[in-house]
């Protein structure tokens, strides 16, 4: 493969990276001095790389890897920031026990004080290779992270098994990997197999870009469905595997809808940058669920009643759109200040409210118009994220633009206390807002003609059938929506991403035809979704979270749950002298509209016993869009399917 360009020298592919430079050039910084800069020049030879995967017991993968070496100083990088991502979510402390040897001598390797995810070594004189016998610990429980290896189903990600030299990109490294699982299962990927025997796999050399993009999910239980028509060209796959066979069974009709996702997806871009595309997909309540893209194949991780609770529960639906929608937004049209040639250069993160922002509304698009959700549930979906940044009260201090640093902050895996006045990755669902805004306007300013479907084709349709990654500037932007519309676009975008102000970006709802109106009782979609979280939602109303046991989830800023002295260190006990439930705690807030009956809580903290009163009187609030009389329905026709 050859290194991406930005759009203004496609013919330069793999000599200049326009733009780039300096992030290209960096070395990185190590107590023993500096690392090699990345160069675009081809490894000695192909590394091979073997992983055993069969300890069903430990959840313990085996690793070894033979590596072509050059005498003198070798430096090895653990994989640290990684695509997807979007910051250093590398784990190198699950990796354990390296050893290296030069045939049969004992090769010793030194961490960098600097930087955790560099091993330094000296290759002797005489050595042709180095053979490397490691593990990679996974969890063997919740409490410890994302499991990734149960008894029924495994997910192995390549990056958290490898090593790989400084010195030169991840597309100029060969890797020729090898696995190993336990006997019978099946396995899934975008990797092609080589050759099989029995239970070992070996797949197709790839490099190591290509390979940290092409996980595998395996297991005791999986089906197969194709999503084209027989002897498509680029076919889509859908890969299956569950916790148990019955948990695979889904109606004709659930799969044409993941069918008519791919035909929907075509008529949006007008272009395939994929050899092949496979959607992973796990079901289960065991392994951890997951969401992420990749260039040709998608991590996509769900609880087991996805087919079985189809008509009630739909969130979950807009997954998979949201992953297949970056093959296209963020794999093959990438910002360019976002690559890096390999992965453990830091990333920028500038332009992710494009990269995931408009991922996250096309994925909300397609969704409904493939009939994984209905015009309904869609509608209810956007509800809730317009009442979010209504009431999202870190607005008034954090842009949008910040937020898409906090890939690279450091808060990875950890909890908000206070969540809305934080923020955290709201470059999805504001960005969401943001781009309705937009869509919404080009149709009511080229008489309904154009919208933000032409901005797709034009962005991200173009060079059909080309996979290698091209990037894009926020100049690229603006020239392209000017293409379609003309307007001060750079304003229109800046304006909604760099200020700060209470209310969130609700234009492009009014425009649609609707506007946020509230309700006493929560939509169906609502519904499923708490059910789903296993928590009661006073959001809107008292400004409170509660699990079923009335232990605090969350606290919204300056509400009144939060004026009275609430956070996640309490647990509610009991309402009005009854013990905690939700129906009554709703009723409780009801009863006082007029002021009559405040609202009296007990509740613990740790061995501490104590009395809240909440004077709240404005009624139980839930979200719901609502009809504009008089007004065109742009959403109907945003959401409706294409012909």
């Amino acid at each position: 493969m050859i290194a991406p360009t930005p759009k203004a020298s496609p013919g330069a592919l793999g000599r200049a990276i326009v733009g780039l430079a300096l992030t290209a050039s960096l070395s990185t910084a190590s107590a023993q001095g500096f690392v090699d800069a990345p160069r675009d020049k081809r490894y000695v030879g192909p590394i091979r790389l073997e992983v055993d995967a069969t300890d069903l017991d430990h959840r313990v993968f085996q690793v070894s890897q033979v590596l072509p070496v050059e005498p003198g100083r070798l430096t090895l990088f653990f994989p640290r920031f990684l695509p997807g991502t979007h910051g250093p979510s590398g784990n190198v402390s699950r990796m354990a026990g390296l050893q290296v040897r030069a045939g049969q001598v004992q090769v010793p390797w030194t961490r960098d004080t600097v930087d955790s995810y560099a091993f330094h070594l000296e290759v002797p004189s005489d050595a042709k290779q180095l053979e490397l016998n490691y593990q990679f610990l996974s969890p063997v429980s919740r409490e410890a992270g994302r499991m990734v290896m149960t008894r029924a189903i495994l997910n192995l990600q390549w990056n958290s098994v490898l090593l790989y030299p400084a010195g030169h990109y991840a597309t100029a490294i060969e890797f020729v990997a090898k696995l190993k699982l336990p006997k019978g299962w099946t396995q899934a990927s975008a990797l092609r197999v080589a050759k099989q025997t029995g239970d070992e796999i070996e797949f197709e050399p790839v490099s190591l870009e290509t390979l940290v993009d092409s996980p595998i999910f395996a297991g005791a239980h999986m089906a197969r469905v194709d999503l084209d028509p027989p002897g498509t060209a680029r076919p889509v796959v859908l890969h299956m595997f569950a916790d148990e066979p019955s948990q695979l069974k889904a109606s004709e009709e659930q799969l044409n809808a993941h069918r008519r996702l791919v035909q929907q997806a075509d008529k949006l871009f007008g272009a395939r940058h994929f050899r092949h595309y496979d959607f992973l997909l796990s079901i289960s309540e065991h392994l951890g669920g997951i969401g992420l893209e990749h260039h040709e194949s998608s991590e996509n991780g769900v609880r087991t009643d996805y087919f079985k609770d189809w008509a009630k529960k739909a969130g979950r639906r807009e997954l998979l759109p949201h992953e297949f929608v970056h093959s296209w937004n963020g794999k093959f049209r990438r910002p360019q200040d976002l690559w890096s040639a390999h992965f453990n250069l830091p990333m920028r993160n500038s332009l992710l409210w494009l990269y995931e922002g408009q991922t996250q509304y096309w994925g909300r698009v397609l969704a409904a118009r493939s009939g994984l959700v209905n015009p309904e549930q869609a509608r209810d979906g956007l509800a809730n994220v317009a009442a979010t940044f209504q009431h999202r009260a870190g607005r008034v201090w954090r842009n949008l633009q910040d937020t898409t640093n906090e890939g690279t902050i450091g808060a990875r895996g950890t909890q908000s206390e206070w969540g809305d006045w934080q923020r955290r990755a709201d470059y999805y669902d504001e960005a969401t807002l943001i781009w309705l805004d937009a869509d919404t306007w080009i149709r009511e300013k080229s008489g309904e003609s154009k919208s933000l479907d032409d901005f797709a084709r034009a962005f991200f349709g173009m060079h059909d059938g080309r996979v290698a990654p091209l990037t894009y500037t926020f100049n690229d932007i603006v020239i392209a929506l000017n293409a379609i519309v003309p307007n001060d676009w750079a304003g229109f975008l800046r304006e909604r991403l760099d200020t700060t102000r209470a209310l969130g970006p609700l234009d492009g709802i009014d425009r649609s035809g609707w506007k946020l109106a509230w309700a006493e009782t929560p939509s169906e979609f609502a519904k499923a979704q708490d059910a789903e979280a296993s928590h009661d939602d006073f959001g809107y109303s008292l400004g409170l979270y509660l699990k079923r046991d009335g232990q605090v989830m969350g606290v919204m800023w300056n509400s009144p749950a939060f004026k009275a002295g609430m956070s996640k260190a309490l647990q509610v006990l009991a309402v009005n002298a009854m013990a905690y439930k939700a129906d009554r705690m709703a009723a409780a807030v009801s009863a006082n509209k007029e002021g009559a009956a405040p609202i009296e809580l007990l509740v613990k903290e740790g061995d501490t016993y104590r009395h809240i009163k909440l004077d709240y009187r404005d009624g139980l609030r839930y979200p719901r869009l609502q009809r504009i009389d008089g007004s065109l329905d742009r959403l109907h026709a945003l959401i409706s399917p294409r012909p």
